[in-house]
């Protein structure tokens, strides 16, 4: 049976490793720390279960369908509840605005909420709703960097509708031009911020993303986010795939221009195949040290990164739910911040997930468990000791107004994770969170590609590669690879 390896057991690493099981390969993956889930990890404190990680889940046929490729019930091993609400919204003026999964009902309460006619609201989502459908097939679904990609009558007709795709405009704009109602706006400018751009600056085509939330819904995994990927693990171990835990990779091994497998302090490994879903920044400096780099993508600016303040809260808030955005009063001067000055505004935008909303057993009676994030530059040198002691303070400062609280007095315990934790426990370069940001007309195509251009044999997976970051793309890049490797004899049996 031939061998591959999976350098990495992040989200993207393991499906990789599915997949590539699924076509017969011997699998072995490889993880410099002691656990799987890459950033998908979690954190008991004080009685409090926290997702370090990610925490927003869409799409999970993706996960499901890793199941379904050997013949097993998903629902068996791995379940999940749809979301009626995406996300309660809140401002310093006292508006509030609790967005509904329903696209009906969302156009009704928004026209309601902030002025804006009901008329203007479902234009602008049947919009996002075409971009997506004209390019998914494109963008998410299928490698880039091959021929057959732009011969298909799927990118033949999303060219030929290439003035509806907003690529030009930024995102801003766009939502600004669509509603007269800046709150409003300003919502759906945040989805920028799924891939760590900046609204100012991204292509408008990701408007799109709302219409993924709103289409295919929202959802919470029983268990936590953290069992998505100890789901996968444990679907991986039973399906014969080694996992080598901390044994990190010290070099992929290249000889006559083809990968051949990798090499740890416990010795050499040979492959037909290898894949790396570390980050790809370090897989080319650490690992293909004597390589050539592709020194353009390596030199793209690198996403937000996060601070992100994980709290046992002495009290429940009936006014809150699983998903919580309070909004900076000047967004324009906070992405300025993040990407320009490379620093945090005085005035954040809060997001507050609170998965024992959920899972009561998340957090002891009568206690909330608080994951507080805001968006952060990548780690630049910054004292960070000193940023997150200042944004502690105007964190909780701009919760306690909002919410009328005294928040300081209902922390019970306290975790806090930098950018510089980031990248030390995920090998994320300067802790970005997405890899390159998407600040560039064309982002989609400056992403490095899911296999080596230059060495044979050589595919890449995570949220560094194409398509991007977030759970599904990650998940839709071993996909991605997995069409790329070729099938083995053994596959059919698998």
């Amino acid at each position: 049976m031939p061998e591959a390896i999976v350098i990495g057991a992040g989200i993207g690493g393991l499906a990789a490793a599915l997949r590539l099981r699924h076509k017969g390969y011997s699998v072995t993956v490889f993880e410099a720390n002691s656990y799987a889930g890459g950033k998908l990890h979690a954190l008991k404190l004080g009685g409090h279960r926290f997702d370090l990680g990610p925490s927003l889940f869409t799409m999970p046929n993706l996960v499901t369908e890793l199941y379904s490729l050997f013949g097993l019930h998903p629902q068996d091993f791995f379940t999940y509840k749809q979301k009626d609400t995406i996300c309660h919204y809140f401002w310093e003026d006292g508006t509030r605005f609790k967005a509904c999964s329903s696209r009906d009902r969302f156009i009704k309460e928004a026209s309601q909420t902030f002025g804006e006619p009901a008329m203007a609201i479902e234009k602008y989502l049947a919009k996002n709703k075409k971009k997506y459908e004209l390019t998914a097939a494109l963008f998410l679904e299928r490698s880039l960097h091959k021929a057959s990609t732009y011969l298909s009558v799927a990118t033949l007709k999303a060219l030929a509708q290439f003035y509806a795709l907003d690529i030009i405009k930024p995102l801003h704009k766009v939502n600004s031009s669509a509603f007269s109602n800046e709150k409003l706006a300003q919502l759906f400018d945040r989805y920028a911020t799924y891939n760590g751009s900046s609204p100012y600056e991204t292509p408008g085509i990701m408007s799109m993303i709302p219409h993924l939330e709103m289409h295919y819904g929202t959802f919470f995994p029983k268990g936590g986010m953290h069992s998505i990927s100890q789901r996968l693990y444990e679907l991986a171990k039973a399906q014969g795939i080694s996992f080598r835990f901390s044994e990190a990779v010290d070099r992929i091994l290249v000889e006559n221009d083809k990968a051949i497998g990798v090499s740890t302090a416990k010795g050499e490994y040979l492959s037909e195949v290898t894949i790396s879903n570390m980050d790809i920044y370090p897989t080319y400096k650490k690992l293909l040290p004597d390589q050539e780099h592709p020194t353009k993508t390596l030199a793209q600016e690198r996403s937000s990164s996060a601070l992100i303040f994980y709290w046992g809260i002495a009290r429940e808030f009936p006014e809150l739910d699983l998903h919580n955005i309070f909004f900076s009063g000047d967004y324009e001067a906070e992405f300025r911040a993040i990407f320009n000055t490379k620093s945090l505004y005085e005035d954040p935008t809060v997001y507050i997930n609170i998965t024992s909303k959920e899972e009561p057993a998340d957090a002891p009676t009568g206690h909330e468990n608080w994951f507080v994030m805001i968006n952060a530059p990548g780690h630049y040198g910054q004292d960070w000791e000193a940023l997150k002691k200042r944004a502690k303070h105007h964190i909780i400062q701009k919760l306690n107004r909002i919410l009328d609280i005294d928040l300081h007095n209902l922390i019970t315990v306290e975790h806090i994770l930098d950018p510089m934790g980031i990248e030390k426990n995920t090998s994320s370069y300067r802790g970005a969170l997405y890899g390159a940001a998407s600040n560039d007309t064309f982002a989609a195509f400056l992403r490095h590609p899911n296999f080596s251009q230059k060495i044979k044999n050589l595919y890449f997976c995570g949220g560094s590669v194409h398509p991007g970051g977030g759970i599904p793309l990650c998940l839709l890049s071993a996909k991605i690879v997995a069409s790329l490797v070729p099938h083995t004899k053994e596959g059919e049996n698998v």
